[in-house]
Order: structure tokens, then sequence, then C-alpha cells
């Protein structure tokens, strides 16, 4: 069964490096903005962005943040997760430190974004001890987005899972 899938991640930082993944053609993600759509959008304000992001997730079956440097605590991002998991959807991060940028850089690992988030009131679990962060054990970029490809499909598949048994 094909997945459709929102990709969450900081635009400004990282659009370079999730536009690799987004594009693999590995399973069916959103439509890509543009910085012209996104402008008119974030010009909105809030309730503008925060309706566009509610849109772009229903009839997805899994949330995909893909974790720069500074993914983690921006509040779009929360939200993301928030309204992902609240919904249902499979759940899952990916570093994407290691995978080059426009210039060729690569940068420093960012802090895991589901730290912070708790289930519920009675039990206090965060969210990371539940949704998985999968950080591929390479340095070099071809290797990262080599394995990202090869095991993207899975780890849809395993998020979703994940998300069933809660």
């Amino acid at each position: 069964m094909a997945r459709r899938v929102f990709f969450s991640f900081y635009y400004k930082q990282d659009n370079w490096r999730a536009a690799q993944v987004r594009n693999m053609g590995v399973i069916e993600g959103d439509a890509p903005v543009s910085d012209n759509e996104w402008e008119s959008i974030t010009g909105g304000g809030d309730e503008a962005i925060e309706a566009w992001i509610n849109s772009q997730i229903q009839g997805k079956s899994c949330t995909i943040v893909l974790i720069g440097t500074n993914t983690a605590g921006r509040k779009w991002i929360k939200h993301e997760i928030k309204k992902s998991w609240n919904d249902k959807k499979g759940l899952l991060g990916i570093y994407i430190h290691n995978l080059k940028d426009m210039d060729g850089n690569q940068s420093a690992k960012g802090r895991n974004p589901f730290d912070g988030f708790t289930m519920n009131r009675d039990n206090n679990q965060e969210l990371s001890s539940i949704v998985k962060a999968y950080d591929p054990p390479y340095s070099t970029s071809t290797n990262v987005y080599n394995h990202i490809k090869e095991n993207l499909t899975n780890w849809v598949e395993e998020a979703i899972s994940i998300r069933d048994n809660y």
C-alpha cells in the first residue's frame, strides 16, 4: 500500500537537505512549496500557517520530521508533531545533518524534537521514548542518502504500526 506522508522540517535551514529526501521517490510526500507560496502563507499570520499545516497533514498516514541542527523546539515543528500524534498519524524523525546543503556543507546534529512531549498527564511518558528518530550511521553525504532511501519505506510502516498501539 502506497503511503502518503507529510514532511516536517525547518524550511530556512534545511530546505535543500529536505528536498533530497522528499525527491527520493520512495514514498509519496506532500507537494513542495515554493518560496513565494510560503511567503504568501506566512503573510496571513499564525492562523493561516496553522490552517495550511493542518490541511497538509490531513489525508496523510505518517509525518516524517527531518531533523536538522535547529529543528527541535521550533513553534511550527512542535505544532506539526502534536497535530500528527493527536490525529493518530505515524510519526518518525530522521537526522539529516550529514546530508550536504546546496553549498556542499554538512551541519551539527540537532536535538531530538520529540523530547519534552508527554503522552498524557497520567503516565508522563515522553514521546521520544515511543517515536523513533533515525540517525544514519554514516558521515559521508552519499552514504547517508543511500541509507535513508533504502530504509524509508520500512521506517514509515514501523511508525504507523507503533502509532496503532497507542
